[in-house]
């Protein structure tokens, strides 16, 4: 599925996870639409693109927490010859609950589970339609942090919800599509070397050339290459990473065993 045979819609894709997954599908094959905030950031990433693999590639300057902006996506999304969605537009809004700007809170929601709900529901029928199709959305470990406290880790109440949502929501769609043509992946990184925790997300990190947060983390390359590899297998819960996929089993068994004991309550 990640050979290409049609055109890939990427969110996020001005820096780190979603600018190095555009590459890697044009160099598989795919037609690109770039879409993220920052106009001058696509463009560069446009005419490398271009240059490095022949690919067909659009940008498309949007804010998704803004509807008009969100629509004009969700339009390119769902034309006939979109194969391949990677929601990977995400922003923070790190810091303590109490303090968290509305608007801020409002934004998160909005970015992280809107458009990527949104998004996913564009392209979905069209691909079930054309027998042929992948999704991978982008969440974080931090949806499986619940109370592990600050220090390293952020204060991140409406972040780690929004992924949590993601990571249940893919999951819960794929096993619903499940036996289809489709691919689906919810991509659960760690920390990662992108410039994702210089901002909030209110603004998008100033400059055109994309930076690094001083805390590191695991190569954007390798991410993708973990994501890529799972999708090629079928895996749906991908963590780069991760090599054994007992956690990942116990999970399950975790939540039939959770599941199984209400069911014994209410009878």
């Amino acid at each position: 599925m990640g050979n290409g045979s049609g055109t890939a819609v990427v969110t996020g894709a001005s820096s780190g996870i979603g600018a190095e997954y555009a590459a890697r599908l044009a160099g598989r094959g795919w037609d690109v639409v770039l879409v993220a905030r920052r106009a001058d950031r696509l463009e560069d990433l446009a005419l490398r693109l271009r240059g490095e693999t022949g690919a067909a590639v659009e940008t498309l300057a949007a804010d998704l927490a803004v509807p008009g902006d969100l629509s004009r996506v969700v339009e390119r999304a769902a034309a006939r010859d979109v194969g391949f969605l990677l929601n990977n537009a995400g922003i923070n809004g790190y810091g303590p609950f109490a303090d968290l700007d509305p608007p801020l809170m409002a934004r998160v929601l909005d970015v992280n589970v809107v458009a990527l709900t949104t998004l996913t529901r564009a392209v979905v029928p069209g691909m079930l339609e054309r027998g042929r199709g992948a999704v991978v959305n982008v969440a974080s470990l931090l949806a499986f942090a619940g109370s592990l406290p600050p220090g390293p880790l952020p204060q991140r109440a409406v972040y780690a919800g929004t992924k949590g949502y993601v990571v249940a929501f893919t999951r819960t769609l794929a096993a619903e599509l499940a036996g289809g043509p489709l691919r689906v992946q919810v991509l659960c990184p760690g920390l990662t070397a992108t410039e994702f925790h210089l901002s909030t997300g209110a603004e998008p990190v100033p400059g055109r050339e994309p930076s690094v947060h001083r805390e590191g983390g695991m190569p954007v390359d390798e991410v993708v290459d973990a994501s890529l590899s799972a999708l090629d297998t079928g895996e749906v819960v991908c963590v780069p990473g991760l090599r054994d996929g007992g956690p990942i089993e116990g999970l399950v068994a975790a939540e039939l065993t959770l599941r199984t004991a209400a069911r014994l309550r209410r009878s």
